[in-house]
């Protein structure tokens, strides 16, 4: 089983997007997050002991789109329900493992 994508690999892709994605579900016309969405679907396709910790339902919605299933594709086509899953999965990122990784980064700094 490969070791990436790792929790790091998820926290420095989100870092180029801002610190604190929180809110960017609040404004379903901001498409400033269309290539990090498609950027986290490429990760979560792929097969890690970090993709395996995170619910099924992630990986499962990651695969269809990639797929092209055309359910998925039609509800992903929403910018709102892209950046409402990208809020989640952040968060979740930052529960397993993102948010100490980058609190160790900084003390680095």
């Amino acid at each position: 089983m490969d070791e990436t994508p790792s929790v790091a690999d998820y926290v420095a892709l989100f870092r180029a997007y801002g610190h604190d994605l929180g809110g960017i579900f609040a404004d379903d016309t901001d498409v400033r997050y269309a290539f990090l969405f498609e950027q986290v679907v490429r990760l979560l396709i792929r097969p890690s002991r970090f993709n395996l910790s995170l619910p099924m339902e992630f990986r499962q919605v990651a695969q269809r789109y990639r797929d092209g299933d055309p359910a998925t594709l039609a509800h992903l086509r929403e910018p709102a329900n892209r950046n409402f899953m990208l809020c989640d999965l952040h968060d979740l990122v930052m529960l397993k493992g993102g948010l100490r990784l980058r609190r160790a980064e900084q003390a680095d700094d």
